[in-house]
């Protein structure tokens, strides 16, 4: 993730779509340019108690737009006395994401959730494309991510057997890619709500999986 007008989406995150919900994973580190500027950068937020925003990319373009999303999720949710589903909140959006494409948000987002459907993630461009999927990654260290996803991944996964996955498919990325680093931000999100995992039960983690922190 960068904090200026540098695009290069310097940053790892991930969603993953589980049996009994959705994890949602970054790590903190912000750069500019070879300087690493920032080391507890937030890439990851609650926008709903179902719904969360991963973000790579500008920074400053980042925040507004999980303040724009989580601003307009609250207007519906007074407006029609219910959560938005995810695919309308993927939606909204993608409409914001168009609707700036002459001057666009430098930023590549993973939205995911749970609803009466069930748990979902979509990648979301800089112009407004929108893709489901049953898991997804962005950023710098996507690639290593990938690599591990890949090879773990399984569609009857627990919610817990995901944290551990998105643990370790950060760990990869961030001993290769020089761009992510500094430290892991976990959240699941379940029919119990939005929940970020403290920093204590990922370092058990880490010790479980048997990788150095």
């Amino acid at each position: 993730m960068t904090s200026t007008e540098d695009v290069k989406k310097g940053t790892t995150t991930i969603g993953l779509v589980c049996k009994d919900g959705v994890v949602m994973a970054t790590e903190k580190r912000a750069t500019m340019g070879t300087l690493i500027a920032h080391k507890t950068t937030q890439k990851l937020f609650k926008i709903d108690d179902n719904i969360g925003l991963t973000v790579a990319g500008v920074v400053g373009d980042a925040q507004t737009l999980a303040r724009y999303i989580t601003a307009e999720v609250e207007l519906y949710k007074l407006k029609r006395g219910q959560p938005m589903t995810v695919r309308s909140g993927a939606t909204l959006t993608s409409n914001i994401l168009a609707g700036s494409r002459f001057y666009p948000y430098w930023v590549g987002l993973i939205l995911g959730g749970m609803d009466k459907d069930g748990g979902h993630v979509y990648a979301l461009d800089m112009v407004g494309g929108a893709i489901p999927d049953d898991y997804v990654t962005t950023g710098s260290g996507s690639p290593y991510v990938y690599g591990v996803l890949e090879d773990h991944f399984q569609k009857d996964l627990s919610v817990s057997d995901g944290v551990d996955l998105a643990v370790r498919a950060l760990h990869a990325a961030m001993k290769r890619d020089s761009a992510s680093g500094d430290g892991y931000t976990v959240a699941t999100i379940t029919a119990d709500g939005f929940t970020f995992v403290d920093d204590k039960e990922i370092q058990k983690r880490l010790a479980k999986l048997k990788l150095s922190p």
